[in-house]
């Protein structure tokens, strides 16, 4: 192993050997510890620690960077205290993830690391989030992201590496490639000669070097920073090394040919470094012993203050709590926040009619006269104003930067959203129809709504959802598909029915530091028009609206479904209907929800969503649960057909709960 130590001072030297030395006395001691049984799990890196240790030491402390869980030198070359890791390993209350995560699926905002998921891939695309907010802040930094070769058969590989070759950001992507994804061979995951070969078709430099050459790998780090600063555009590096242990420690080796340990035992990384300072006279055996001693002394009073910690305090409502970041509204935020009552009191705001599709607009574009940092990302969003045109003109007034086309990956751009919200950006995502939120549904439910219950850490991104049927338009342009995220805990799922709650909401929902879905109905785009206020104006998330007295039935619904229901209504004066106006999925509003309930007695739940699995079978159970003394009937859900929504307009109308609405209502009555 050939060391080049160009313009790197003896000190330095002797700084990177006391870096990559630690994280490997800690693993060794950590398998003493599993094998005691004082630990249940470990993903070791021993004969990898050179990638992790070297490219952190190439970056700068304020960088962000995205390990996975082999990258033991990241967490360390950060300094942080192995205690605190301890008692992250171990399930603490004290760790950074208040016991609620394992090794290292946990992040640290101070330090700049971003804690991975299971899904590997997602890792990279927050990656580009964070370069594209250093590139518009035009500032001199990049982000870096580890995967492994397993890693890059995944899509979001390739979406992530496109994205950054596509927007010219500042990002370093590194390949640890040890030849086996668990067990599975490089020979069964690949065919391309290397894997750094892919650079090209992304449009990208690439380099691939010795993985377990501490200072191959720091210099090219350091290199490809510069690059990546200087020519504001991604770089790849495949570092070539061997894992010495199984892919966690139950999972043993035996897949592997015995021989291949005794090659890359000759490569250890470690012991090859500490060799070279030796030749170079910049460490002498006795220094390095003192050394050693030092790291096991600190370890064993490390470990003293882990095992040490205090036990697991259980509190139903702190879990509850920590679900969702907490909002400090400001005097100024709080005067903006407008009720029903509002609008027809004394304040007499200044109103205009506008269209449904025109309110998304306006709080749109008054968000972005609002927030400097929001930026907006979607399919087609820029000069061609998004597939319902409602961000036309938006580039005109606000530029490319901020009205950002993306490219068709949808994973990847919820990705850099969420980048963008670790380098306190916000941003609002279109998904050109709601059915695409398929392929962005790991980001959306494991990464975003996981991660301030993970680690604290804010996921300030709003996902704008056109949905729902009545125009014809097929399975896979109509479906209601809001129940999906109803049931996943720290997602809020907003769906407005009315231009003054669409515009009101989306405000709201762009000011809050939880990843909020906002579903808008396709239908109710063009069809429907009121008065909303001129100004910038929030409606509570959260919150239901009663949009019609009654004291025979109460309907509870959103979306399609109020304006079927006022319809009926409006058809059918003989029925005296209550309606309310869920307005938000999650969190429900449970205290107007039982309102509901007294008023009448007697429920209707409708939504245009399938029966089985939507929202309203959760809604009619907390009813029969906690409002039984109040009903005088069973409560009634209609909803549409299991079936997927058809295209035929026929089909289609028959598919749709109004089809079944009267007959509902009639059940209800007669009971």
């Amino acid at each position: 192993m050939v060391f080049d130590r160009k313009n790197i001072s003896d000190q330095e030297l002797q700084h990177f050997y006391r870096s990559i030395l630690w994280p490997r006395m800690i693993e060794e001691k950590m398998l003493l510890l599993l094998r005691q049984g004082k630990i249940s799990k470990w993903f070791s890196g021993i004969g990898q620690e050179a990638i992790s240790v070297g490219a952190t030491l190439a970056l700068q402390v304020d960088e962000w960077v995205m390990p996975l869980h082999r990258n033991l030198g990241v967490f360390t070359t950060r300094n942080i205290p192995l205690h605190k890791l301890f008692m992250q390993w171990q399930g603490a209350q004290e760790s950074y993830s208040k016991g609620r995560e394992r090794s290292f699926h946990f992040g640290t905002s101070e330090h700049r690391i971003c804690g991975m998921i299971s899904h590997l891939g997602p890792q990279l695309a927050i990656a580009d989030g964070v370069a594209l907010a250093h590139k518009l802040s035009k500032e001199n930094k990049v982000s870096l992201a580890f995967t492994g070769d397993g890693g890059t058969s995944e899509g979001d590989f390739h979406e992530a590496l496109n994205v950054a070759a596509v927007w010219d950001l500042p990002v370093i992507f590194i390949i640890e490639n040890n030849g086996y994804g668990l067990s599975t061979p490089v020979n069964e995951q690949y065919r391309c000669n290397s894997l750094v070969d892919r650079a090209k078709g992304y449009g990208m430099e690439g380099v691939m070097i010795d993985g377990n050459n501490l200072l191959e790998v720091f210099n090219t780090i350091k290199t490809a920073r510069e690059y990546c600063i200087k020519n504001q555009k991604p770089y790849l590096v495949e570092c070539i090394t061997f894992r010495m242990r199984g892919h966690e420690e139950a999972s043993g080796t035996k897949y592997v040919p015995k021989e291949l340990f005794k090659i890359w035992e000759q490569k250890d990384p470690v012991k090859n470094y500490e060799q070279f300072l030796v030749e170079k006279k910049c460490l002498t055996d006795i220094q390095i012993e003192e050394i050693k001693k030092e790291f096991k002394n600190k370890i064993e009073s490390e470990l003293t203050i882990g095992f040490n910690h205090q036990p697991i305090e259980v509190n139903t409502n702190v879990e509850l709590a920590d679900v969702y970041a907490e909002r400090k509204i400001t005097a100024t935020e709080q005067a903006a926040i407008i009720d029903n009552s509002q609008i027809d009191s004394e304040i007499k705001l200044a109103m205009h009619e506008t269209r449904f599709v025109n309110a998304i607009s306006e709080g749109l574009k008054q968000s972005l006269q609002k927030h400097p940092k929001l930026i907006l990302m979607g399919q087609d969003i820029a000069g061609y104003g998004g597939a319902f045109k409602i961000t036309e003109g938006f580039v005109d007034d606000f530029g490319k930067d901020r009205i950002r086309n993306t490219p068709l990956c949808e994973s990847a751009i919820i990705g850099a959203a969420l980048g963008l919200s670790l380098e306190g950006f916000k941003s609002v995502v279109e998904m050109q129809f709601a059915d695409f939120v398929t392929v962005a549904f790991n980001q959306i439910v494991n990464n975003l709504a996981k991660l301030h219950y993970r680690w604290g850490q804010n996921a300030d991104v709003v996902i704008r959802m056109p949905t729902g049927g009545g125009v014809g338009a097929g399975p896979f342009h109509s479906q209601s598909n809001e129940a999906w995220f109803t049931k996943v805990p720290g997602l809020k799922v907003v769906y407005p029915s009315s231009a003054i709650d669409a515009k009101g909401l989306l405000i709201a929902a762009i000011n809050d530091p939880n990843p909020v879905l906002f579903f808008e109905h396709k239908a109710l785009y063009r069809s429907i028009s009121e008065k909303i206020p001129d100004t910038y104006y929030e409606i509570e998330i959260g919150k239901a609206k009663h949009v019609k007295e009654g004291t025979e039935i109460s309907i509870i619904t959103y979306g399609s479904g109020v304006h079927w229901a006022l319809e009926y209504a409006s058809e059918h004066k003989d029925i005296s209907i209550d309606i309310l106006d869920l307005r938000t999925l999650l969190p429900l509003d449970y205290t107007a929800i039982e309102a509901a309930v007294k008023r009448t007695g007697r429920v209707l739940i409708l939504h245009e969503d399938t029966l089985s699995g939507g929202v309203g079978g959760e809604i009619s159970a907390w009813i029969s649960e906690n409002c039984f003394h109040l009903l005088d009937a069973p409560v009634v859900r209609c909803g549409s057909l299991d079936t997927p929504i058809p295209f035929n307009v026929e089909l289609e109308k028959n598919f749709m709960a109004k089809a079944r609405l009267d007959q509902s209502i009639k059940q209800l009555c007669s009971y």
